[in-house]
């Protein structure tokens, strides 16, 4: 106590100044409407500001949280649209056809190679099996061929050993797609017939005849087309809608019933 009175007495003209202008900004600001004004037009600017700022930091801290749950919402979408896509049989066991669509994210992704591969951060324990076909939110990506516990291998649209089942949107002449190995934005579609009316620009998709993708999913753009050797039938080149050297979220869908439907066939 003694202390804090010895510290007031040394230093009473310095804590008298500070009276006495406190003092007068208070009076300045309580009798003079313009200070006033502009007091509180800078408080309110300063504590504006001040919550901008948390805000965007909050923001940028909650966007990990933001992209998961569209993830999930945009995966509910896709598991809605493609189970709408598929026809109506009169086979109990074919009508019960179900697609399931999982998320996951790309751990490695080649693409300068003649066979390409991409892994990602799911295996079976999450459900992922072999012959999962997987998409990206704009469009076909590869096929699963091998799958561990945690982690799965997916063979990429970039491999030439990649094979699929493709027609127009807009007809139901379709084809087999491939890749040359040469163009990493470009497919080819082979195999269709010459009499198909086809434009540049055309969008092919998938044809839904091998149980892996459900029929209509975006593969990419018809650059150009010619007649092939035996001039009975169109080679076309594709451009690819999703760019393969930057994916990062996919989609990985299941036939449940693709086992039952194979059976049947055989």
């Amino acid at each position: 106590m003694q202390r804090i009175i010895y510290f007031l007495i040394r230093n009473k003209n310095f804590i008298l100044f500070l009276t006495l202008l406190s003092i007068s900004i208070s009076l300045n600001f309580i009798y003079n409407e313009y200070n006033k004004s502009k007091f509180i037009n800078s408080s309110n600017f300063i504590f504006s500001s001040l919550y901008d700022t948390k805000f965007t930091v909050s923001k940028y801290l909650n966007l990990e949280l933001q992209n998961q749950l569209l993830l999930e919402e945009n995966k509910n979408l896709k598991k809605i649209l493609f189970n709408s896509e598929t026809p109506t049989k009169s086979f109990d066991s074919i009508n019960s056809i179900g697609f399931e669509v999982m998320t996951a994210s790309v751990i490695k992704n080649s693409y300068s190679k003649t066979n390409n591969f991409i892994t990602i951060n799911k295996g079976f324990k999450d459900g992922i099996g072999i012959d999962n076909g997987v998409i990206s939110s704009n469009g076909v990506v590869g096929i699963i061929d091998k799958t561990t516990t945690n982690y799965s291998r997916l063979i990429s649209i970039l491999n030439t050993n990649f094979l699929l089942n493709a027609k127009f949107k807009n007809s139901n002449y379709f084809g087999v797609l491939s890749w040359n190995g040469k163009n990493i934005n470009k497919v080819q579609l082979k195999d269709v017939p010459k009499q198909a009316k086809i434009k540049i620009g055309d969008t092919i998709v998938t044809g839904g005849n091998s149980l892996i993708f459900p029929k209509g999913i975006l593969i990419g753009y018809i650059q150009s087309f010619k007649l092939d050797n035996s001039e009975n039938y169109l080679e076309i080149e594709v451009n690819l809608s999703t760019d393969m050297t930057n994916i990062e979220n996919l989609y990985i869908i299941n036939n449940n019933n693709a086992t039952e439907i194979n059976l049947l066939n055989e």
